[in-house]
């Protein structure tokens, strides 16, 4: 209290010189998150150094879809990007102007740019300023000029030869270590952006370092990547003026959609997939003519929706959710533009196609009857995670939640992506986390005991077990993830084999009831230290084997070796080391040929003489390896 009324007596001075103007590029600086999220390493598909490649690879996508440019070249080289198309060019005395004035660009007139996605004149200024080195070339008119840049402030500009008359731009550029400490670029999370972009752009060839993307069918080749259980019927795929959809069900919980506004991939949604989301439940529940509810017709199913909207108005930088306040063309709102569409040809759709109508009906009625045999305990269930104080020992909470917070778009974009809920087993290893993480952004979940073993039971058992009840509450993901409390959902065990355990047990829960929850990269496994190895100069925390040995030759003879049983046993304040900006996170991840049900079947089912015989082979196999 009396450092608290010392600080209270210390008079601040604010005068002429606190007064301060940011030259060029200097706020991207400063204030990197504003413009591209969270800096990160790479080992993360939403760190920045993905957002800068986005944004450069967003002016390319922009020349195609105003009909220049068929082919998109990308090149990842030792942590450093080329982008080179072949549109119209920035005009060439405007191209240092373009590229580190801010609020600049040609996107502003949407003559010359109907239904871009970057429209604010930010995107390649921030890739400039957050580069150590920012190269951009472009030719037209017969005629080529390159201007090179450091960290947003320009080198050098010079007219370059265009023997070949050709068009279009190139861009390379090197992320600055100093914003981004130790980053690597992962291939894999480019290259699901490549295919998003491929998919929304028939016709569109992108090539990566040897590797082509294209896509012939557009949404319909992105749901069939993207499914992880057969379709049951096949996939409805709709077009029309500047909107596209495609929609099916599978066997599963849930709902999951995939939306994009005008070739930007929405992460979070928005207005055009509520208006979706909300439009197929009621034209389907129309065209059967039944008193249904909206949540059975859209049990299990799996969509996707694009649209074109011009000047549209995200909620954040990174175009990750679309605003309310759009109006798509005409003067017809987003909302109404999408319902009438959905309505209109949905309805045609399945009055043509009787098959497909009586497969989802009767989708429906199953799901209806589930929700019927489950109705009285859902009701207690949500009373009973009501009255139970989940800010004492079940959750602790952020301090300043992002849903409970009134603070500017901005702002609470930032605080969503920073977001994360840690699931821990017992009091010791909550206990240490409570301590150690950023009460701001990071949550504390305290498990009970080993959680039930959820594989082939109904969803009866989210609302019946404890645990799982409080779990989904804590969440806020029982109506969907549009309502998601946290970006990053942590299973954060022992690394032993009752840790392992749990792991499994929590990720079967998710895939059984809540599988777009992993399929949206939220779900991570904390990865914790093994090992630590000191001596009086230096501490080294060892996360594996190999590791250790490494820090053991390192630190000469005799270094204290301590061996990390479980997460209580270390200390809150080393704890910090571990969940901080160096936090080592394993996300888990669902590929298209990982078939859930069969997945689930042989590892968490009733067959266990098949599983033991595959273990012990697989031990086998591992004793003669080493």
């Amino acid at each position: 209290m009396s450092e608290i009324k010392e600080l209270e007596n210390v008079e601040v001075i604010y005068g002429d010189e606190n007064i301060v103007t940011l030259e060029g590029l200097e706020h991207v600086r400063r204030r990197p998150g504003m413009y591209i999220g969270k800096l990160g390493d790479g080992s993360h598909s939403d760190d920045g150094i993905y957002v800068l490649l986005k944004e450069v690879i967003d002016n390319s996508i922009d020349e195609f879809r105003m009909g220049f440019g068929k082919v998109i070249e990308i090149k990842l080289e030792n942590g450093t990007v080329s982008v080179r198309d072949h549109g119209r060019g920035i005009p060439l005395d405007s191209l240092v102007r373009a590229v580190s004035i801010m609020n600049t660009g040609g996107k502003f007139d949407s003559q010359a740019f109907k239904k871009s996605v970057g429209l604010n004149g930010v995107g390649t200024k921030a890739v400039n300023a957050l580069s150590i080195n920012f190269t951009v070339e472009s030719f037209r008119e017969g005629k080529g000029r390159r201007a090179v840049f450091k960290q947003g402030v320009l080198v050098s500009e010079e007219e370059i030869p265009n023997t070949k008359n050709e068009t279009g731009t190139y861009t390379y550029f090197e992320p600055d270590l100093l914003m981004f400490p130790n980053y690597e670029y992962n291939e894999e999370f480019i290259e699901t952006m490549l295919r998003n972009y491929s998919y929304l752009n028939t016709g569109l060839t992108i090539a990566f370092n040897g590797r082509k993307f294209i896509s012939k069918n557009g949404l319909i080749d992105l749901l069939n990547e993207n499914l992880t259980s057969d379709a049951l019927y096949p996939i409805i795929h709709l077009k029309g003026d500047d909107i596209e959809i495609a929609i099916t069900h599978v066997e599963q919980y849930g709902e999951e959609y995939y939306s994009f506004v005008n070739g930007q991939h929405t992460t979070q949604g928005g207005t055009h997939q509520s208006a979706f989301r909300e439009s197929i439940g009621r034209t389907l529940k129309e065209f059967y003519n039944k008193n249904m509810e909206l949540a059975d017709i859209r049990s299990g199913i799996v969509a996707a929706i694009a649209v074109g909207i011009e000047e549209p108005v995200f909620e954040s930088q990174t175009k990750t959710k679309l605003g309310s306040t759009n109006v798509s063309k005409d003067g017809v709102t987003v909302n109404k533009f999408v319902n009438d569409f959905v309505k209109h040809e949905l309805d045609n759709y399945m009055h043509r196609n009787p098959d497909t109508a009586e497969i989802l009906n009767q989708k429906i009625l199953e799901a209806e009857k589930e929700r019927k045999a489950i109705a009285g305990i859902t009701k207690q269930a949500r009373e009973r995670a009501k009255k139970v104080s989940l800010h004492n020992k079940k959750l602790r909470d952020c301090r300043y939640h992002f849903n409970d917070t009134p603070v500017k778009d901005e702002a609470k974009n930032e605080m969503m992506q920073n977001s994360s809920i840690f699931i821990t087993e017992g009091d010791s290893a909550s206990g240490s986390i409570t301590k150690s993480r950023d009460v701001n952004t990071q949550a504390v979940f305290s498990l009970r005991g080993k959680p039930l073993n959820s594989f082939g039971l109904t969803k009866r058992v989210v609302y019946e077990n404890e645990e799982f009840n409080l779990l989904q509450a804590a969440l806020n993901i029982e109506e969907g993830l549009e309502g998601l409390r946290y970006n990053k959902v942590i299973v954060a065990t022992d690394a032993d084999v009752d840790g392992m355990h749990i792991r499994l047990l929590l990720i079967t829960f998710f895939l059984q009831f809540f599988p777009d929850l992993i399929k949206k990269g939220h779900v991570h496994i904390l990865q914790t230290p093994l090992f630590r190895v000191r001596n009086k100069k230096e501490t080294r925390y060892c996360y594996s084997e190999e590791e250790r040995i490494e820090a053991i030759k390192d630190l000469g003879p005799n270094p204290e070796i301590t061996r990390f049983k479980g997460l209580g046993e270390i200390s809150p304040d080393e704890f910090r080391n571990f969940i901080g900006k160096d936090i080592r996170l394993e996300q888990v991840k669902l590929r298209k040929e990982d078939a859930v049900q069969e997945l689930l079947s042989f590892y968490m089912g009733k067959n266990t003489s098949e599983r033991q015989e595959f273990i012990i082979e697989n031990l086998v196999v591992e004793e003669e390896v080493s």
